[in-house]
């Protein structure tokens, strides 16, 4: 998807998706503003299509045109030094695309953690089944190796203590994206495989193989999975408990909701479930071009841009604008999370995506 962003200045706001309706900015406007074209993931398309946001970059001289793809598809963009950034998201996939570019710089504006969208009828299940743990009232912490250990089980939810609020035959597993189109499903895999490696991050092909068996299941017997993480995050918003009593999903989705106070029906039950441990998600900003220079260093240090980012959930570089801004909002979220691990590198992700295709078939 091409989605030109360009800001308020002097004459209004444009903002249009070039391949439906194209249009162009007056010549005396437009030629005031460097173009700046990226290839981003697309969980971060509502905050750069925020008008605010395209209003700051304006006020610095730049106009933005952001292409959505998969995270782990942007390295293998054919055409991928044409473009002047690649934002990803996940330290794997931007560590390729550095590989491939030959550039070095990057950027973290920005960055989230991996969690589980719940229920709270569902969370007090797994409370009553030792496998999780409320914290102020507002969020749980879940032990991931035991949950992953009924889901390897093939636990259904009726079987398990304390179910009468969900006595239902499904499965117990987390509901996630495609492994092969999305990172958050491989942030996924990246946890799930560490923790069936005796907690150790998956280093070496034999290494591989002996966890794949082990993880794959997690995915395929899901059924159908979206290419995006919004997907799955609709569902659980819209569709309720029945559909997805636990969703693998960035950090940021859920906060931005509460921050915008987004009409939801059962608002009231939803809750985080904090996976000990869990995997962060930096977004990872690579210039590709002097003017992805000038755009990768305004993310970073501008103080609205990093108050806007904070806005959409998003952890920031500059810790007191998330504090300002979440604070004011009254969000209830961990300031710190110690118990996380790194992903593998992206080698190996892709030799686990494989081997969980492989399996799969």
């Amino acid at each position: 998807m091409l989605v030109v962003l360009a800001a308020a200045v002097a004459g209004g706001i444009y903002w249009s998706y070039r391949d439906k309706h194209a249009e162009a900015l007056p010549a005396p406007q437009a030629e005031r503003l460097a173009q700046v074209r990226g290839a981003i993931g697309s969980e971060k398309l509502p905050f750069f299509s925020d008008t605010r946001v395209q209003q700051a970059l304006a006020r610095h001289g730049l106009q933005l045109t952001v292409e959505k793809h998969g995270s782990r598809e942007i390295a293998a963009l054919p055409d991928l030094k044409s473009y002047d950034f690649a934002f990803p998201a996940g330290e794997p996939a931007a560590v390729k695309i550095q590989e491939i570019s030959g550039k070095r710089q990057s950027y973290t504006p920005f960055y989230t953690v991996m969690v589980i969208a719940s229920w709270r009828p569902i969370a007090k299940i797994l409370e009553a089944n030792g496998l999780a743990r409320e914290e102020g009232g507002h969020y749980y912490i879940v032990d991931m190796k035991g949950l992953l250990e009924l889901s390897a089980q093939a636990r259904r939810w009726k079987d398990l203590k304390d179910s009468q609020a969900y006595p239902v035959s499904r499965s117990v597993l987390i509901s996630s994206t495609d492994v092969r189109k999305s990172n958050s499903a491989a942030m996924y895999l990246s946890l799930a495989s560490y923790l069936f490696n005796d907690e150790a991050v998956v280093q070496t092909e034999a290494e591989v193989q002996a966890v794949a068996p082990k993880v794959a299941p997690l995915f395929w017997r899901q059924g159908f999975q979206d290419n995006t993480s919004l997907g799955p995050y609709d569902d659980y918003k819209t569709i309720g408990m029945g559909k997805a009593p636990m969703v693998m999903i960035y950090e940021a989705n859920f906060i931005e909701d509460r921050i915008k106070q987004t009409p939801l029906v059962n608002a009231d039950q939803m809750v985080l479930l904090y996976p000990r441990p869990t995997v962060y998600t930096k977004q990872v900003f690579i210039p590709l071009s002097a003017q992805g220079e000038r755009l990768g260093a305004l993310l970073e240090t501008d103080p609205e841009l990093q108050k806007l980012a904070a806005e959409y959930g998003w952890r920031t570089r500059q810790p007191q604008a998330q504090t300002e801004v979440w604070k004011a909002r009254q969000v209830q979220a961990p300031e710190q999370l110690v118990d996380t691990i790194n992903p593998p590198r992206f080698e190996i992700v892709e030799s686990l995506i494989g081997a969980v295709e492989t399996l799969k078939q």
